[in-house]
């Protein structure tokens, strides 16, 4: 349960093409794919911050780190 297999990907490939028509499906396809690309840089970039963030501050990113301020600030 749970795994796609060769049946499946051709019923959604079907309806796809039904509900898109051939002339959209490319374009689809290369929407889908920079939006993954773009979510996964995002997400890789995310993390390469934070640490970037936490070592310019001389923070170990304890919880509860008091921030400029001299205001506790939560962990995350």
């Amino acid at each position: 349960m749970g795994q796609l297999g060769l049946p499946e990907l051709l019923l959604i490939g079907a309806v796809a093409l039904v509900l898109f028509g051939p002339a959209r499906l490319p374009e689809l396809g290369r929407s889908l794919g920079r939006a993954m690309r773009e979510f996964r840089d995002a997400v890789r970039g995310a993390g390469v911050d934070d640490e970037e963030k936490h070592s310019a501050d001389g923070q170990s990113g304890g919880e509860g780190a008091a921030g400029e301020d001299g205001r506790r600030r939560p962990a995350g």
